[in-house]
């Protein structure tokens, strides 16, 4: 049987809090401890997390873990993908690639630079919209500062028209979808025009760092 209270990494084991055969409860603070590890293990002994990001880490992990009581606290609702955004270099992509270890037991997700698909898009056209509609869990990163599409000479959108399609899946298939984003909801609209806003407010949990967080880059 599996114990979603342990985690291995790196030849040390990690408790995540007590599971009694039925229920996990789980310790914010052992997660705290397992999450600075293994953002270690992924990004470098430089990695930490700051004390200033502890109230946003704490409502991502209830939404995680799927905490009915804190999600409710938090208006989060688990179907629901997430919308993190936050200023550049607060450290919204690590955190997405970090947080989906803790749930090894959860469909995971990838994490895919918004300027790559663009580029995939600009070299072999439409099909990269088709394949980014799938069915596959995925959160894409940095998503507003990627370039316009260009295929044959003809202008795409094509996180926009991505987004659309994601919002189908959603609808159809419960296939969530995540984003990490630089911009407020005034700009992702001025991007990506209100349609695609309005189906962003049914597709994501917006959490957002503070506006004053620091770039943990320098």
């Amino acid at each position: 049987m599996i114990n979603p209270s342990k985690i291995k990494e790196g030849g040390m084991e990690y408790s995540l809090g007590n599971y009694n055969g039925e229920e996990m409860i789980y310790d914010f603070k052992k997660i705290l401890i397992y999450l600075e590890a293994k953002g270690k293990l992924l990004f470098g002994q430089q990695f930490r997390i700051y004390p200033e990001d502890h109230g946003l880490i704490h409502r991502l992990c209830n939404y995680f873990i799927r905490d009915p009581k804190n999600c409710g606290k938090y208006k989060l609702n688990p179907d629901k993908g997430l919308l993190l955004s936050g200023p550049v270099g607060c450290g919204k992509t690590s955190l997405m690639k970090l947080l989906r270890y803790l749930v090894p037991h959860q469909r995971s997700y990838e994490v895919i630079p918004c300027r790559n698909i663009v580029f995939g898009f600009n070299h072999i056209g439409y099909k990269i919209i088709e394949d980014y509609g799938s069915n596959s869990f995925l959160c894409f990163d940095d998503m507003g500062v990627e370039p316009l599409g260009k295929y044959y000479g003809k202008d795409c959108n094509v996180i926009g028209e991505i987004m659309l399609s994601r919002y189908e899946l959603f609808l159809e298939h419960k296939v969530k979808t995540h984003v990490t984003t630089n911009l407020n909801a005034e700009e992702l609209e001025e991007k990506y025009g209100s349609r695609v806003r309005s189906r962003m407010r049914q597709l994501f949990n917006l959490v957002a760092f503070e506006p004053d967080s620091i770039d943990k880059r320098k």
